[in-house]
C-alpha cells in the first residue's frame, strides 16, 4: 500500500478519537511506532492536526485572553443622589472582558480557552469551575499566591444604566510577555485570538508581532478610556480593533464631534496598521470599517434591564462570526447587536437564554448606512 493511503487512514483514525494513542495507532495500521511519529509529523507541518492531543483544524478554538474577575453591581432604588447615603440592591456574578467574551463563545457552542490571571483563593477557584462547567478550556490560567482575584464593581441607576465603575485589576499585570510566551502552544492551536486592554502593553505588543509573524487574526477589545495607553503605537497584522466613540477619540487624542470625524479617526488608525475598526455606540448602533467606507448599523429596540456585559456579547459575536469563516462584517455586527440586546434584557452579566444555533439563521435586516 502507498504511503499516501496510509496517511490518510491514520488521519482518519485521529479525526475520530483525536486522543488516540501512537500504539493503537500503530497496531490498527500494520506500522511500527516510528512510521506512526514520522506520519503525525507530516501532518503537523501541513496544519492538518495541531500539537499534542492532535486538535483538528476545524475544532480550533477561539482563544480569549484578558480578565477574570468577580463582579460586583450596587444598583439604586430611585435617582442616583451624589455625595450621599443611597438605598441601593446588590448582586454578584462572573466577570471580566475576556472571560465575558469565553462564556458567550461557549454559550453560542464554539469552541473556546481562556487565558487569565487569578488569586488563589475562593473566587478564583469559583470562576474557574465556573468557565470549566461551560466547556472553556482554562489549561492556560496563571494562578497567584498572595494575590486577591481581579473585582470589577458597578454602580447602576435605577434605569440599569452605568453611573461608574471600579475595577481592581492588578492580577492582570502578571500576563507578561514571557508568561503568555510559555502558552506559545496553546496559541498555535488557536484559530482566532481576542485579547481585551486589561493586559500590560508590552503583552499586547507581543501579541500583535504574534499575530502577524503566526498568520493567527487577532481581535483587540478596548476596555475603557484610560487603558486605551495600552494600546501599541503601531498595529500591523491586527484583523480587528472593537473599541467605543470615546475610545477612538483617545486613541487619536482629539475629540470626534462628527460622523466625519469618526471616519478620519478610523482612517487614520487603519493607517497604523489594523485591517478594521468596529466603532460601538451604544444605543446609537455601530459603526464599521469595510472597502465601500464606513458603514452605520442602527441598535434594535431593546428593554434595558442592565447594560453590563452588553459589550462584550457584541464582541463575542462578532467573534463567532469571524471563527464561523464569516468574510462580511457587516454581517458579523448585525449578529453582534442581536446578542447585545438579548443581553441588555437580562439581569445577568452573560444573557442566560444564550445557547448553540442562536446566530446560525438570517441575520436581522437592521438599517445600514454608507457613510463615506
Amino acid at each position: 500500500m502507498s504511503e499516501q493511503p496510509k496517511k490518510e487512514q491514520l488521519y482518519e483514525l485521529i479525526r475520530a478519537n483525536p486522543f488516540i494513542s501512537q500504539q493503537d495507532l500503530a497496531s490498527q495500521l500494520g506500522l511500527s511506532r516510528s512510521a506512526v511519529a514520522n506520519y503525525i509529523a507530516t501532518l503537523v507541518r501541513e496544519r492538518r492536526i495541531l500539537g499534542r492531543a492532535y486538535v483538528l483544524p476545524d475544532r480550533r478554538p477561539i482563544l480569549c485572553i484578558g480578565a477574570a474577575v468577580l463582579d460586583r453591581k450596587l444598583r439604586t432604588l430611585d435617582k442616583l443622589a451624589l455625595a450621599t447615603s443611597n438605598p441601593a440592591t446588590q448582586s454578584e456574578s462572573f466577570g471580566g472582558v475576556a472571560r465575558n467574551i469565553a462564556e458567550n463563545l461557549a454559550r453560542l457552542g464554539a469552541p473556546s480557552a481562556l487565558i487569565t490571571a487569578v488569586g488563589n483563593d475562593a473566587s478564583g477557584r469559583a470562576l474557574l469551575a465556573q468557565a470549566e462547567d461551560l466547556g472553556i478550556d482554562t489549561r492556560g490560567t496563571l494562578p497567584l499566591d498572595n494575590i486577591g482575584s481581579g473585582t470589577y464593581t458597578a454602580v447602576l441607576d435605577r434605569d440599569g444604566e452605568m453611573v461608574v465603575a471600579l475595577a481592581d485589576m492588578a492580577c492582570n499585570e502578571h500576563l507578561t510577555p514571557g508568561f503568555i510566551a510559555s502558552r506559545q502552544q496553546q496559541r498555535l492551536g488557536a484559530a482566532l485570538v481576542v485579547a481585551d486592554l486589561n493586559l500590560p502593553l508590552e503583552t499586547v505588543d507581543a501579541l500583535v508581532e504574534d499575530s502577524a509573524r503566526e498568520g493567527i487574526p487577532l481581535v483587540l477589545v478596548a476596555v475603557s478610556e484610560p487603558k486605551m495607553a495600552r494600546l501599541p503605537a503601531r498595529l500591523p497584522g491586527l484583523r480587528l480593533l472593537i473599541l467605543n466613540e470615546g475610545e477612538l477619540a483617545v486613541r487619536v487624542g482629539r475629540p470626534l464631534g462628527s460622523l466625519d470625524a469618526i471616519a478620519g479617526a478610523c482612517a487614520e488608525v487603519q493607517r497604523q496598521g489594523v485591517q478594521d475598526l468596529i466603532v460601538t455606540r451604544g444605543a446609537g448602533g455601530v459603526l464599521y470599517t469595510s472597502p465601500a467606507g464606513l458603514q452605520s448599523l442602527e441598535a434594535p429596540v431593546a428593554e434595558v434591564v442592565d447594560v453590563t456585559g452588553a459589550g462584550d456579547a457584541f464582541a463575542a459575536a462578532v467573534c463567532w462570526s469571524l471563527h464561523a469563516g464569516e468574510t462580511d462584517l457587516g454581517v458579523a455586527c448585525r449578529r453582534g447587536l442581536q446578542l447585545s440586546a438579548m443581553t441588555v434584557a437580562c439581569a445577568q452579566t452573560v444573557c442566560l437564554d444564550i445557547e448553540p444555533g442562536l446566530l446560525d439563521g438570517p441575520v436581522n435586516q437592521l438599517n445600514e448606512t454608507v457613510l463615506d
